[in-house]
């Protein structure tokens, strides 16, 4: 058997039990995706501005008898991103799960140009995904295995009007999450890309303009609950899940 079959070996037998870091894990597709995992008997590590919801859900987890621990993270901030896998690793030991989950939605259209918002838009969720790879790659290189969940949307597959931006910010992570995926042929970093479609998430509260707030209230009518990714990270390392594409039944979105 060689080194790498070992290592891998040794991963899949933490299926029960991997340490996953999570960005933007104080609400929405995070936090529901902590609490799934950690009832499942991962060890989660949390990473999102709000320290306070971290702290809450933190002390949640571990009230039920799950194991989660938590640093303020800014995922635009290289350095940040960075101090955040090394806390993780030097809580648990190691990272086996990175979620390169945090994102934002400020939808408008072109002509209204909120340059601003468009800046956001690719420092959060473009380069935030990045600095989530940068971060984490060289320790499960380190380690022989690791797993990148990166979470788009239905936005990487379509573009509809006001979200020219935020679309082309999930065209990339889901280009992003397939360059990774190619450049471990021999498996030993599994990478997933879910896309979903109309989420529970406080995503659309920061849309600023006013039509194209009104018109996330239309299409946000059904929403699914946000707890996807529990079934890629409990594959056994043979298996890489490379997209997860969700909507809700009988949705166009």
């Amino acid at each position: 058997m060689t080194d790498a079959q070992a290592q891998a070996q040794a991963y899949a037998g933490a299926d029960a039990g991997k340490v996953v870091a999570i960005t933007g894990a104080s609400s929405g597709i995070g936090e529901v995706t902590a609490r799934r995992l950690a009832a499942d008997g991962h060890r989660v590590f949390l990473g999102a501005r709000r320290t306070e919801r971290l702290d809450a859900l933190a002390g949640e987890i571990t009230a039920g008898g799950g194991s989660a621990a938590y640093r303020r993270l800014d995922v635009t901030d290289a350095a940040d991103v960075n101090a955040f896998v090394a806390a993780a690793r030097e809580r648990y030991g190691r990272v086996d799960v990175m979620v390169n989950n945090a994102g934002v939605m400020p939808l408008s259209p072109l002509d209204a140009l909120r340059v601003e918002e468009w800046d956001r838009t690719i420092d959060v969720n473009v380069r935030g995904v990045l600095y989530g790879i940068a971060a984490a790659l060289p320790v499960m290189r380190a380690q022989g295995a690791g797993h990148f969940v990166n979470v788009a949307s239905v936005g990487a597959y379509e573009v509809s009007p006001t979200a020219a931006v935020y679309c082309a910010s999930k065209f990339a992570v889901r280009a992003i999450s397939e360059g990774l995926r190619q450049e471990s042929p021999d498996g030993s970093i599994r990478v997933t890309l879910v896309s979903p479609g109309v989420t529970e998430s406080e995503l659309a509260d920061g849309i600023a303009d006013p039509a194209a707030r009104e018109a996330m209230k239309a299409y946000r009518a059904v929403a699914l609950p946000a707890a996807a990714i529990a079934y890629a990270v409990s594959q056994p390392a043979q298996v890489d899940v490379n997209e997860i594409v969700v909507r809700p039944a009988g949705s166009a979105q």
